[in-house]
């Protein structure tokens, strides 16, 4: 029951993931939630970092797709800056919204990768399609109201995931 919940990686951050190390694992896209893991939630403005990050996904040719439970509305302005195509109220943890961006990629599910920063939707919707999982910290530590709700179980979820595999751990990459 509780590997349902258990990333296939830990990485500090989604700027730690290279293209070498996705060709290592035959990943040829990426999915990733939008808040607290590309953007700050209360910041809809792109670091520096992360356009840097994107432009080096698209100079080896990995296209990225963001994959949110946010509105269209709200996605569509941070992924047009941000020139990414993007699932809306994706429902996530249902496998849904993993399904669509893996068609609009045209890619088999198990050739995608999930980057996001909530175990109970982004890495247990992943887990249940098929779809290997980065869990990464959130970028702030602050999260809107019901974000807040999910850490909290979050939390008690990960003391047990841990007391299971104490090799649970934060990297700085896949390997």
């Amino acid at each position: 029951m509780l590997n349902k919940f258990k990333p296939t990686w830990m990485v500090e951050s989604i700027y730690h993931i290279t293209p070498e190390q996705l060709e290592k694992n035959n990943i040829k896209g990426v999915l990733t939630d939008l808040d607290n893991t590309l953007i700050a939630w209360n910041n809809p403005e792109g670091t520096q970092e992360l356009k840097d990050w994107i432009a080096l996904m698209k100079e080896n040719a990995i296209p990225v797709v963001i994959i949110s439970n946010n509105s269209d509305k709200r996605i569509k302005i941070i992924a047009d800056k941000l020139q990414l195509t993007y699932v809306p109220r994706s429902m996530k943890p249902s496998r849904r919204g993993y399904i669509k961006a893996a068609e609009q990629l045209q890619l088999p599910l198990d050739q995608c990768l999930m980057v996001g920063d909530q175990l109970l939707t982004d890495v247990f919707g992943a887990n249940r399609a098929g779809v290997k999982s980065v869990w990464v910290m959130p970028i702030i530590n602050s999260d809107g109201w019901n974000t807040r709700i999910n850490r909290f179980f979050e939390r008690k979820l990960l003391k047990r995931l841990l007391k299971n595999d104490p090799g649970m751990i934060w990297r700085k990459s896949l390997d």
